[in-house]
């Protein structure tokens, strides 16, 4: 398995790219492709004491860098000789498995849609991250990519974040719930009613585990393995969810340190405490996945460390031999809706 990685990408590039990709090349024996500016790479690889490149890793030289300031719909075109464009142009001749980077987001799907190309059929990318509930944890499809979206692109968030749920979570018949204001099928705008009556259509035909409308409040406690909904209101509830676990975190600290007793208090639930911020850590899942684009691509957090890019470059070598992508090409026919159907709901766009 060889992955790509942006090695110019993120906050911490280029220690924290080449430091997770060395670390991954020894842990999951995979190879990987540095791609960025050969002498900043190497740079970083002296600092730690490595002289000559490792078996199973190369470097792909890339002169510019897409910036978090450039345009996210151009800089790949304008920065044609840039880190990422380079890294997904390797992916689309089949250089290599998958992508990963800690770059723009807006950047690597603009480019990823536009380099990499979608699945035929699948109308948008989606953002996939794993979100951690009552029941373990649980895809949440949309996150961000797409703030506006019709009936079908739903309807498609659904198939693709229930095969990502199977394959990558180990979760068979995974219960597939729409984010809602309320669980009563009256609720919503246009596109939740509109959408609810595709999924339970599609939930009818045996197609996917759709269980229907689902509050944010229940799917935290872990009532769905997948959570559909449109970007904008993703990425609301996955910021929330961050927010709401700094703020506990914080004010745990904060309990603990209050005196003597606390603080032994403290120790004798150590154990439980790093488990809690094991479970909010973005950096231990790694990444989140652009789920429909016909070849693997991994968006890790832009503040990743070391740590959190070897756990990208692992999910990415999962994604890639999970069967996913085959699994939406497999079953575009019902996902999709007839010609003249698939319109923008009332106030809403394409």
């Amino acid at each position: 398995m060889r992955i790509i990685v942006d090695a110019m990408g993120g906050d911490n590039a280029p220690q924290a790219p080449v430091r997770g990709a060395l670390a991954a090349v020894k842990e999951y024996g995979c190879e990987v492709i540095l791609v960025g500016r050969g002498e900043d790479i190497l740079s970083v690889l002296e600092q730690d004491g490595v002289h000559d490149l490792p078996a199973g890793v190369e470097i792909a030289h890339a002169s510019q860098v897409v910036e978090m300031c450039d345009n996210p719909a151009t800089a790949f075109r304008e920065k044609k000789e840039s880190s990422l464009t380079i890294g997904l142009n390797l992916l689309k001749e089949g250089a290599g498995d998958a992508f990963v980077s800690a770059g723009s987001t807006g950047a690597l799907l603009s480019a990823a849609t536009l380099l990499v190309k979608r699945v035929s059929g699948i109308r948008r990318a989606a953002m996939a991250p794993v979100v951690p509930t009552g029941k373990g944890g649980a895809i949440l499809i949309d996150c961000g990519a797409n703030a506006e979206c019709t009936p079908e692109y739903l309807l498609q968030f659904a198939f693709m974040g229930s095969y990502y749920a199977e394959r990558m979570l180990g979760c068979p018949e995974p219960r597939v719930g729409l984010l809602n204001i309320g669980v009563e099928e009256s609720k919503g705008t246009d596109l939740q009613r509109e959408a609810l009556a595709l999924l339970k259509k599609a939930g009818q035909e045996g197609r996917i585990n759709f269980v229907g409308n689902v509050e944010a409040r229940e799917a935290v406690e872990g009532a769905v393995d997948v959570i559909v909904s449109d970007g904008y209101s993703g990425n609301i509830f996955l910021k929330t969810m961050e927010g709401t676990g700094l703020f506990l975190a914080r004010e745990i600290k904060k309990m603990f340190k209050k005196n003597l007793l606390t603080k032994l208090a403290a120790l004798m639930v150590s154990g439980g405490i790093r488990d809690f911020k094991k479970l909010l850590d973005s950096g231990e899942v790694g990444g989140t996945a652009l789920v429909g684009i016909s070849k693997p691509v991994i968006k890790a957090h832009g503040s990743s460390d070391d740590y959190a890019m070897k756990n990208a470059i692992r999910q990415a070598v999962q994604f890639a031999s999970s069967g996913i992508i085959e699994d939406i090409t497999e079953n575009i026919e019902y996902m999709r809706l007839p010609v003249g159907l698939n319109k923008p709901s009332a106030g809403q766009q394409g």
